[in-house]
């Protein structure tokens, strides 16, 4: 019997996570229609909604709102992404490092599929996921807000 996620519970996350963020001085929303930086103008943060061994960059855009956004990861060397689902498409790109990804409600290792750098995988909206990093790992995400994380088990979530 395949699960199913309430739209309004991930909308509530993605409001939930915009506290996790980052304070950051970087130029997010593009002047004049343009962005441009070297990955050393990166300013890293907290990641509220993951915890301890990971950390997000906001490259462009606002996460709480209807809008592209553009974002990186950066996780320690085997950290765990625990079950979860998104309320909007999740795009990432594998930049360094080995991200092992897979579909499905339970965190097993043996599941996911080794991506190394320059692999991408795409989700649909409310479907779940997991996985872990080899090595640390810096991917990027981009999409269209608003964006938010759910865990399917509550007791997963730094935030609570």
């Amino acid at each position: 019997m395949k699960r199913r996620w309430s739209l309004p519970g991930v909308v509530l996350a993605a409001f939930l996570t915009v506290g996790l963020v980052w304070s950051g001085s970087g130029e997010t929303h593009p002047r004049d229609g343009y962005v441009m930086m070297t990955a050393d103008e990166l300013e890293w943060g907290p990641v509220a909604s993951m915890g301890e061994g990971a950390e997000i960059a906001i490259l462009e855009g606002d996460i709480s709102q209807a809008e592209p956004f553009t974002f990186r990861l950066r996780l320690e060397d085997g950290y765990r992404i625990l079950p979860h689902v998104h309320p909007e498409y999740e795009r990432v790109t594998v930049l360094s490092g080995t991200l092992h990804f897979a579909h499905g409600e339970q965190f097993d290792p043996g599941a996911t599929r080794e991506l190394p750098p320059g692999s991408l995988a795409i989700m649909p909206p409310g479907e779940p996921m997991f996985g872990y990093a080899e090595g640390e790992v810096i991917m990027q995400l981009h999409g269209s807000g608003p964006w938010g994380i759910e865990y399917l088990d509550p007791a997963d979530d730094p935030r609570s």
